[in-house]
């Protein structure tokens, strides 16, 4: 893996100030997504920063849970609200396999952190491949349960192959999971909401627990998405699977003032695409893996 030189990372400043100006804008939640966020220098800044921001009503982090042990009180108190914690296996070994250096018992502890810190929704986000962690479906989904916490199952994002001893594995289609565990428990559809999410959501009847798919193969969603992304390099991305963006850094460090920066963005929208294109092999390709761009 290649890190970014520091010099092309935006700074815990230039974050801020993107991020009050999109809540200028209107934007009422706000998800800090990595990589992994809460190893970065200054991350507690950050996020004393945007818990601050007048406006926002939602302040959410997606995190490996490596580091939440020690940090997950912090979030809460500095107006973090909800969670998203990647979990693909119960299985150390596999575990570890999956994420190269992760120690899977601590990440069990930082859940129980989190917990205990009281936020107000945690969530597991689960990659599930064929021939990887297909088998653990549903004592991952029972393990959210007893932690009356929500779990959700996402499609692997086609952006870059992925191998393991250079098989590549095939994604799992949502629907395929949703029969299996309807098979097990009642799912109670759950109305989406006005945020336009990607999950279709279902309450595990007699449980505080929701279950999520995102399914980016197989039930494309764009057409609810109001999702934009910044990247830490500053690439402001109208869609994952489009490589459309502006270079918001270019911005900041040429001394443009708050005003021009929001009509650039407003502007930009435009690029937002109609859809996707995932599931056409004839059109270009995104060669750009998750981990540069956020998860």
């Amino acid at each position: 893996m290649q890190f970014l030189p520091r010099s092309e990372v935006l700074t815990i400043e230039e974050l801020l100030r993107v991020a009050r100006i999109f809540t200028e804008l209107g934007v009422r939640k706000i998800r800090v997504t990595g990589g992994e966020p809460l190893v970065r220098k200054g991350a507690a800044d950050l996020f004393m920063g945007l818990g601050a921001l007048p406006g926002l009503k939602t302040l959410a982090v997606t995190t490996n849970g490596s580091q939440l042990p020690s940090t997950a009180q912090s979030l809460k108190d500095a107006g973090v609200r909800s969670l998203n914690i990647s979990l693909d296996s119960l299985h150390p070994a596999r575990f570890r396999d999956i994420t190269r250096v992760g120690d899977l018992q601590v990440v069990l502890r930082g859940i129980d952190a989190a917990v205990a810190a009281g936020f107000e929704r945690i969530r597991l986000n689960a990659v599930v491949l064929d021939g990887l962690n297909r088998d653990e479906v549903l004592s991952l989904t029972q393990f959210a349960i007893e932690k009356r916490i929500h779990i959700a199952f996402i499609e692997e994002m086609p952006l870059g192959q992925v191998t393991v001893g250079g098989k590549a594995l095939a994604y799992v289609s949502s629907e395929t999971l949703l029969k299996e565990l309807g098979n097990h428990y009642l799912l109670e559809p759950l109305a989406s909401d006005d945020i336009a999410g990607p999950s279709r959501d279902f309450r595990i009847s007699g449980t505080q627990t929701e279950l999520g798919f995102i399914s980016p193969h197989s039930h494309n969603f764009c057409s609810s998405c109001n999702r934009l992304r910044i990247s830490a390099e500053g690439r402001l991305l109208m869609c994952l699977g489009n490589e459309e963006s502006i270079d918001l850094r270019a911005l900041l460090r040429s001394g443009y003032s708050d005003e021009r920066i929001k009509s650039t963005i407003i502007e930009s929208l435009v690029l937002k695409p109609e859809r996707h294109v995932f599931d056409r092999p004839e059109e270009p390709q995104i060669v750009r893996f998750m981990n540069a761009t956020g998860g």
